[in-house]
């Protein structure tokens, strides 16, 4: 058994076979020539030049746009062939198409997944016509059915048990290098599709029904193997470790034997070194268990963060497993791309398709459809996804607890029977504009350091729970009562205003009904109030200061609101105040929209406002501020719950950290 090793990356046709001019000599030899003839023949995928003439592109199945690929690297060695080319101007595939040109073809033998393989039937010219049936596929199978194997001279020898275990220690060689492998077969005599000509020929029937191509293509010559490497995308093992911090299992299917598989899962840190025994399966050793021992391994994967792969899988063992895992309580996301895909892909809770490789089957069977067939993008997609989410909740929370804040508010000044602080214009224009324009900046809130490290939430986990409605009253109880008592501090305590107003007890003001009946009650004139022979209006007419203060209270603190609402958990001063701009610029607009009905005396009369001073804007902040350490109060506790919960997880885990 000779080997050879290629050089080259993706689709470049640059590339030696180290030493396959010596094998191959002054004439190519018939057993690489045939060789070469499959790959070409048997192969719908096309070599491309890109837009500017480089580099080369394919259109087709990778795999086998690579062993075009091959094919042209083999054609600079060629004696009878390498002199003939002196540019690609005229394409890529000049040495594929000088194989393909010898053969006619008469039928395609399609792959299933049941035999693993494919076949062209096709006529040689420069061989009289002879038909030949051309074989491409998985080396297990083909190992199984060839009987043959092809020399040097085009002479078809037995496959011997010791021949045949050769090339099996081979294959696991290069599969246990992360290879995927092909065998190349031939059948130089067609046997019952010999003089094939359509659907009058007798051996037609067979052509229309799958499940006899694998004995159309039993005792065949095998010629060789060809071991290619489909490498990982940048970027999709630290895709997978984001998978596993954020809880989320990846289960690998292939149908790649199984050390192909699991050195490729290796790789990407779905499967950890030492974990091939209890984490890896075909598709027909998964399906031997009993139903019980199936649930017990996949509970290795429900109850923690972590991989699992499947491999030789086919469409049945897709769907089986999808039924088992959606059986476990699990929301299960299936990627997939061909027409047998389809069925598993509606099956899944999410069903994602790919948009480059994907079949118009699988796109129509799937919720979603990956532009660049990318699972980084999916990683992507989730985090995006759970940052969509925290924003709503972070938009409900915010506009809740305000809300709440404003009823608290009311209600208290009914229960302690003070004047009203807030009148219903003033109401109004909190809930329609000062409140708006930063509910709706919350929406581009940037995703939370720690999004991906959080575990999953339940399915059926309440957009508002207890815990967070507990949360909403506490932040809108501080809310109703800062902005009650700086109205009741105006009238009862706030002496140092400069303003010159007269205070009065608080048992005044809660009975401030009833002054009229008040013996020698009077109130200084102040600013431009004047009281004469009323000092009742000192607590209708002229409590627009204090409303003022009030009003002021509520719109500044839920601007302090607002920032703490650009986290959930996190805290404000690790998240960072400038992290949404949009905000920084609806908080900024809407304390300007504030002012001018403060200090514009038109908007002043409307609204029933009087401008603040230096001494008033100290004690907003004064009563608004605590709001932030409140919610930061509350961010320890809702952080401690859920590092409870990644213990909890990691406990489950052996007592490691999950990574």
């Amino acid at each position: 058994m000779a080997h050879f090793d290629v050089e080259g990356n993706s689709y470049a046709i640059e590339g030696k076979v180290k030493e396959f001019d010596k094998y191959i000599g002054k004439v190519v030899p018939e057993n690489i020539r045939y060789f070469t003839s499959v790959m070409a023949v048997c192969n719908q995928a096309h070599l491309l030049y890109g837009d500017q003439g480089e580099p080369v592109t394919r259109s087709g199945l990778p795999t086998e746009a690579a062993l075009k690929v091959l094919n042209e690297k083999i054609g600079l060695v060629d004696p009878q062939f390498k002199g003939k080319v002196q540019d690609r101007k005229n394409g890529v595939e000049q040495y594929n198409k000088v194989l393909s040109d010898n053969f006619e073809q008469a039928a395609t033998l399609e792959f299933t997944r049941e035999r693993k393989s494919m076949s062209v039937l096709a006529r040689e010219k420069d061989k009289g016509g002879a038909y030949r049936q051309l074989i491409k596929g998985a080396p297990d199978y083909l190992l199984e059915t060839a009987r043959f194997v092809l020399t040097r001279s085009g002479k078809a020898v037995p496959l011997t048990p010791a021949a045949k275990k050769e090339f099996e220690l081979a294959i696991k060689a290069a599969a246990g290098k992360g290879l995927r492998t092909l065998a190349i077969c031939i059948k130089l005599d067609a046997g019952e599709l010999n003089g094939y000509n359509g659907p009058k020929h007798a051996a037609h029937k067979k052509l229309e029904d799958a499940d006899t191509y694998k004995d159309l293509e039993k005792d065949s010559i095998l010629i060789g193997v060809v071991a290619l490497r489909d490498p990982p995308r940048s970027g999709v093992k630290e895709a997978v470790s984001k998978c596993l911090d954020a809880g989320i299992s990846v289960i690998m299917i292939t149908g790649d034997i199984k050390e192909t598989a699991e050195s490729i899962a290796t790789e990407v840190g779905i499967l950890k070194p030492g974990e091939e025994k209890i984490r890896s399966y075909t598709g027909a050793e998964f399906e031997a268990l009993k139903e019980a021992k199936q649930k017990e391994k996949l509970k290795l994967v429900v109850d923690n963060p972590s991989g699992f792969v499947f491999s030789r899988t086919d469409p049945s063992n897709k769907r089986s497993l999808i039924k088992a895992l959606s059986g476990m309580n699990q929301i299960v996301s299936m990627t997939g791309d061909g027409v047998n895909d389809a069925p598993a892909l509606k099956q899944a809770s999410i069903g994602v398709a790919m948009g480059i490789a994907g079949t118009e089957v699988a796109k129509e069977a799937s919720d979603m459809v990956l532009a660049d067939d990318n699972f980084s993008t999916i990683v992507s997609a989730v985090e995006e996804g759970r940052a969509i989410y925290a924003n709503m909740k972070a938009f409900i929370r915010y506009m809740i607890s305000s809300n709440i804040g404003e009823v608290v508010s009311i209600f208290l000044t009914s229960i302690l029977g003070i004047p009203d602080g807030l009148n219903s214009i003033q109401l109004l224009w909190v809930n329609l504009v000062t409140d708006g324009l930063p509910a709706t900046a919350l929406s581009f809130n940037p995703p939370d350091p720690d999004v991906m490290k959080k575990p999953p939430r339940n399915k059926d986990e309440a957009l508002i729970t207890g815990v967070v409605f507990l949360r909403y009253m506490i932040i809108g109880t501080y809310v109703g009562l800062a902005t009650c008592y700086i109205f009741i501090y105006w009238y009862t305590s706030y002496d140092w205003a400069g303003d010159n107003h007269q205070l009065v007890s608080f048992n005044q003001l809660r009975q401030w009904t009833d002054c009229h009946e008040w013996k020698g009650f009077t109130v200084r004139d102040y600013d431009t109030y004047k009281f004469g022979d009323n000092p009742c209006a000192y607590f209708t007419y002229g409590k627009q200061k204090a409303s003022t203060l009030s009003l002021t209270v509520i719109v500044v603190i839920e601007m302090f609101n607002a920032l703490n609402a650009l986290s959930d958990e996190s805290s404000l001063f690790t998240v960072g105040l400038f992290s949404n701009p949009t905000l920084i610029g609806a908080i900024f607009l809407s304390l300007a929209l504030h002012s001018m009905i403060c200090y514009v005396p038109f908007f002043g009369r409307i609204f029933g406002t009087r401008p603040l001073l230096l001494n008033d804007w100290l004690l907003v902040i004064a009563f608004t501020f605590p709001v932030i350490i409140v919610d930061e109060i509350i961010k320890i506790f809702v952080r401690a719950r859920t590092e409870r919960l990644l213990e909890e997880r990691r406990r489950a885990h052996g007592g490691k950290k999950t990574n």
